[in-house]
């Protein structure tokens, strides 16, 4: 399959290849993570690379090619859950269950997750995901996104805590209904 450029894009078609094959699949499992649904993930990696052959990111993804891109995968994500938070029919709630085979209660605890990290700023998701779902130590994070250990380490304390107090409020709400 041929990929047609935009004609200020400044990639050949073999460059966005190569940054397909190497990085789509990281976009997707954060997309993935953040969102917990395999569409929604699916549709991310597209408006990611239509942005790309279009030319929008092309000059942001000189310096930092990974972290430009998670960056980009959490932003988008996001502003799914928080749209998804604005939709009252309750068939769209549903969509925000975790994999098909999961239970109930861990429908429940996926969808109390989403809403707490759509609660989040994008930087906080972020480092959240870098950190759990990719595996990222403290100091491998930090040289991806240009700061010092000690700077992410902080950060890193206040977002776990910032996320348990979201989630526990959430519990606590959902036990009283």
């Amino acid at each position: 399959m041929r990929i047609a450029m935009a004609p200020d894009a400044g990639q050949t078609p073999g460059e966005l290849e190569a940054v397909f094959r190497e990085y789509a699949p990281m976009i997707y499992r954060t997309a993935r993570m953040v969102t917990a649904s395999p569409e929604d993930a699916e549709d991310i990696v597209q408006t990611i690379f239509l942005r790309l052959l279009r030319g929008e990111y092309t000059s942001k993804l000189q310096g930092n090619p990974r972290g430009y891109l998670h960056q980009a995968a959490v932003n988008l994500s996001l502003d799914v859950l928080r749209r998804r938070r604005r939709r009252t029919f309750i068939h769209d709630v549903e969509t925000l269950a975790a994999p098909e085979a999961a239970g109930p209660g861990d429908r429940l605890a996926h969808q109390q997750l989403n809403d707490a990290l759509a609660e989040l700023e994008p930087d906080a998701v972020h480092i959240l995901t870098l950190r759990y779902v990719h595996g990222y130590k403290l100091t491998e994070i930090a040289g991806l996104l240009g700061t010092s250990r000690g700077a992410i380490a902080l950060r890193f304390f206040r977002v776990r805590r910032r996320l348990k107090k979201l989630l526990a409020r959430r519990v606590a709400l959902s036990e009283r209904q």
